[in-house]
Order: structure tokens, then C-alpha cells, then sequence
């Protein structure tokens, strides 16, 4: 995943090696502050370029990748589909909520919960253009930065995916000031009712992710979500 990252101009460290059980890249000298409002607008920039890559004209459905990945510890399925809707209910809210309930995380009713949330999804997202390339696990602290400015990315979770997914997840364990959001949604406007009605849902599969792999608060969040959209 760095290294496909690093393919398009992303700013990853290098990998030196890599097999089943070892990963090494080079060494990334960062300070561990935040970014700077110069230093968030530069990197709204290269998010946006991200997101603006081209689809590749492989004959392949759009969303998902041509191998699965990892987010954080947990498998994540990237199986393609041709319906970007399709594809987040079955392949990141079902699946996470699947293995969070074989963790033992979340109860059985909690999973017929995010079921019941799937067959609506259509009330409230809607299927993008076209597909995105995200990083897939862009919190503040998978961003290294040296005096406000981005030096690296690590830690992806990668798909082709929609772009709205990605920048919900920023703001949901904060620290991207908000020159990052208006300099990112200048150069790619979302459609109204981004904040009010779809960035909750989509954090619903971060925080099943982080449900299963840790329990706790996480579990709560989630019921906290399937609470708002009514279900």
C-alpha cells in the first residue's frame, strides 16, 4: 500500500523490505506537533490531488482495490464492486460489524441494527461521480509533520473508495485545523449536507473498526450512531 501510494506522489516513507512478517522503511524525522493552517493547506492540496487521480482503465468494477488490505489490525475486504453504496454496506459496514460481533464486541441485536442501516443507505448517501483513491486511515496521528508541515503519511488502509469517507474520518479523533477543510473543499466542493447528514454515517465504519478491535467506548459510539439515523 506505501508503495502504491508513493506510485502516485504521496509522501510515504520508503520501503526498504517487506514480506509476512517484517516491514521496514526508512526513518522519517518529524517533531510529533500538529500541522500549521500553512501546513494543513498544503496537505489539503495533496489530499485533493489524491482523490482527483485517475480510475485506472483496468475493465475491473470501480470501488475497492486489487488486493485486500489492513486497517490497523483488522482485515479489510476490498473486493470490487460496481455501486459505491453496495460496496460500503457490504464490504465495510457489514463486514466490520460482523467481526466485531465475533469479537464479542458488539451484540447480535446491534449487528441486525447495521443490517437494518445498510438496506437504507440510500436515504442518505449518494453514489459519487466516480471513485476516489483514499488512504483509508487518515487520522492525525498516522500524519508525521515537522513544523507544521506533512513529511509523511504512514499506516494506510487503501481503496478506491468515495472521497467523502476520507475526509469524515479526520474529524472524527480531531486535529486537522480548519484551513485543511476550506482549502480542501475549494478545490473539491461536496454536496450539501455533508456535515449534517453523511459524515456520521460514514464514521460508522471507523468506529467498528475500532469497536472490534477494542470494545469499550467505541461500542457505545456506535450505538450512539445507529441511535441518530434511527434504526
Amino acid at each position: 500500500m506505501l508503495r502504491d501510494l508513493a506510485a502516485t506522489g504521496w509522501p510515504v516513507p520508503v520501503v526498504q523490505f517487506s514480506d509476512d512478517g517484517l516491514l521496514v522503511m526508512d526513518w522519517i524525522d518529524h517533531d510529533g506537533a500538529g500541522l500549521s493552517d500553512t501546513g494543513a493547506t498544503r496537505f489539503a492540496e495533496t489530499l485533493a490531488a489524491l482523490h482527483a487521480a485517475p480510475v485506472p482503465a483496468d475493465g475491473e468494477p470501480a470501488f475497492g482495490y486489487r488486493y485486500d488490505a489492513m486497517i490497523g489490525g483488522l482485515p479489510q475486504i476490498n473486493e470490487r464492486w460496481s455501486s459505491w453504496l453496495d460496496f460500503f454496506r457490504w464490504k465495510r459496514l457489514w463486514t466490520a460489524a460482523w467481526l466485531a460481533r465475533r469479537r464479542g464486541r458488539i451484540p447480535e441485536a446491534t449487528l441486525r441494527r447495521i443490517e437494518a442501516l445498510g438496506l437504507r443507505l440510500g436515504e442518505w448517501l449518494h453514489e459519487p461521480d466516480r471513485p476516489s483513491l483514499i488512504h483509508g486511515d487518515l487520522w492525525a496521528g498516522n500524519v508525521l509533520c515537522r513544523a507544521g508541515r506533512v513529511v509523511a503519511v504512514i499506516d494506510p488502509a487503501i481503496s478506491w473508495s468515495h472521497p467523502e469517507i476520507e475526509i469524515a474520518f479526520t474529524a472524527l479523533f480531531g486535529g486537522f485545523p480548519e484551513a485543511f477543510y476550506r482549502r480542501y473543499f475549494a478545490l473539491l466542493p461536496a454536496p450539501p449536507d455533508f456535515i449534517d447528514r453523511r459524515r456520521d454515517l460514514y464514521n460508522l465504519y471507523p468506529l467498528l473498526v475500532h469497536a472490534a478491535l477494542f470494545g469499550g467506548t467505541y461500542s457505545a459510539s456506535v450505538m450512539r450512531t445507529l441511535d441518530r439515523y434511527g434504526v
